[in-house]
């Protein structure tokens, strides 16, 4: 028989995930702790009697946290399918409803942040950064890669989160802060510097921490986020000419958030090459001469006089 309420069947739910190890700990954190509201308005009742609109009287909620409200719902859609499917539901909890409209996303990182981070960022925190900037990789496969994933000048490796096969080329930029990586010790580049830990692997999460630290002692970096230098290594790669297939083949990203991403700079792309082929046309367009007709040329001679 189903459990009896919301919380012992969520509790199922997060332990058959981590049973399956289809999704990653950082996801299975993610549904946790954005089910949190849940268990407090539901904890103890039977999921059986509920329906979309006590899910979207939690996101009215959060009517000033869209972001949360959209957190919020992406784990009751997921949730939803298993719950109905494994019967300890009636209903898609979900259904008919949408997210919420978000004021922004994960900033790209702009010319001055990436070179004062270059420059003010210190010791394995640098190193991740050069990492995420010049490959495009999520948190979760940053911190997995190393040596034993270079073939013939690339990153050749399976994603953590979707499980997809990519090959990331390791551009000069980063092939010259390689130098000075270890390239034989196995594991990641990406390992813990100080105390007992050091040498040990990092999670994403932990060097998401540890980069906060130091991102929160510099000015110029106020606001920034990891995740926002796979968005400037998206739009890097798209202003280098490369298709949206090729990009995704890169970083093992949907067509359709790479599109999102770079729809600015697709816009501002196109707009300008359309400025020039215009300026072009204008600089080969002839001039057109009028005739003159009979009268403007007797008005002519008779303003400069007979030739003598």
């Amino acid at each position: 028989m189903p459990p009896d309420t919301f919380n012992a069947v969520l509790d199922e739910w997060l332990v058959q995930l981590r049973a399956a190890g289809e999704v990653t700990e950082g996801t299975i954190d993610f549904y946790d702790q954005s089910s949190q509201v849940a268990r407090k308005a539901w904890g103890g009742l039977s999921p059986r009697g509920l329906k979309p609109l006590h899910v979207q009287a939690i996101l009215n909620g959060l009517a000033d946290k869209p972001g949360a409200a959209n957190n919020f719902l992406s784990t009751m859609r997921s949730f939803s399918k298993w719950a109905r499917l494994n019967e300890h539901i009636e209903v898609n909890l979900t259904e008919g409803l949408t997210p919420r409209k978000t004021r922004s996303g994960h900033k790209p990182w702009n010319p001055t942040q990436i070179d004062v981070a270059k420059s003010k960022l210190k010791g394995v925190v640098r190193r991740g950064v050069i990492l995420y900037l010049y490959t495009g990789m999520r948190g979760s496969d940053a911190v997995r890669v190393g040596p034993q994933h270079i073939d013939e000048g690339g990153f050749d490796l399976t994603t953590q989160k979707k499980g997809r096969d990519i090959y990331c080329p390791i551009l000069p930029e980063l092939e010259e802060e390689m130098r000075t990586w270890d390239m034989v010790a196995p594991g990641p580049f990406l390992k813990q510097e100080e105390g007992r830990a050091a040498g040990k692997p990092y999670t994403r999460k932990l060097f998401s921490k540890h980069f906060a630290e130091q991102r929160d002692q510099i000015p110029e970096l106020a606001g920034v986020t990891l995740h926002g230098l796979r968005c400037t290594a998206v739009i890097r790669l798209r202003r280098a000419g490369l298709s949206i297939g090729q990009i995704g083949d890169i970083v093992g990203m949907s067509m359709a958030t790479i599109e999102r991403y770079c729809r600015f700079v697709d816009r501002k792309a196109s707009g300008k090459a359309a400025l020039a082929a215009l300026k072009k046309a204008e600089g080969k367009a002839p001039t057109v001469k009028r005739r003159k007709s009979a009268k403007q040329k007797s008005s002519q001679i008779n303003e400069v006089g007979p030739e003598r």
